[in-house]
């Protein structure tokens, strides 16, 4: 950041009286500019025990898989964000079950919500930002080629939720993803 967004002045990092951390604050205006992670949400839509996932048609990581998910807006819920992101990604209406993931993504700044969802018909198609949907058996997921790390957490604990028997929510951290 080298502007203040409230005044248009420049900004330096520095840490505010009664504060621990650097932040951007104005020295026209006096503005603090705090900058916190984004929450990013998403589902695994489960049809008779097989799940729904979306090739990827944008950046990062084009053509690999994800569950569809996306960042959470202003104004939204986490499971409307979630419904909204199935339905741009996949034109697929579900029914969100319970938040069973949590996973930090630090690295990025990033935390990724995660619910089970039940997709009641099979119809999906490929949305905006998505090159093909696809509905997988449990050990049919191409997982060599999942986008993100997160995705891989997401759907091994939601496997392991239904395995079990649960809807036992999880919390884990995302590790940099390394591109070979």
């Amino acid at each position: 950041m080298n502007y203040c967004g409230e005044c248009g002045q420049p900004v330096e990092s520095r840490v505010p009286e009664g504060d621990n951390r650097p932040r951007f604050i104005c020295g026209s205006c006096g503005n603090v500019h705090y900058q916190n992670p984004r929450l990013v949400v998403g589902c695994v839509p489960d049809h008779e025990g097989k799940i729904l996932l979306c090739k990827r048609s944008i950046e990062p990581r084009s053509g690999y898989w994800t569950v569809p998910a996306g960042f959470m807006e202003l104004g939204e819920s986490l499971a409307e964000a979630a419904a909204r992101e199935t339905w741009e990604e996949a034109c697929a209406r579900v029914e969100l079950g319970p938040l069973y993931a949590l996973v930090d993504v630090v690295h990025a700044g990033q935390v990724h919500a995660f619910f089970e969802a039940r997709l009641p018909t099979p119809e999906f198609a490929a949305g905006e930002e998505t090159l093909e949907a696809r509905l997988f058996q449990p050990e049919d997921i191409p997982w060599d080629e999942l986008a993100f790390p997160s995705i891989r957490l997401a759907l091994e604990r939601y496997l392991e939720n239904r395995r079990a028997g649960t809807s036992a929510l999880h919390l884990d951290r995302a590790t940099r993803l390394r591109i070979s």
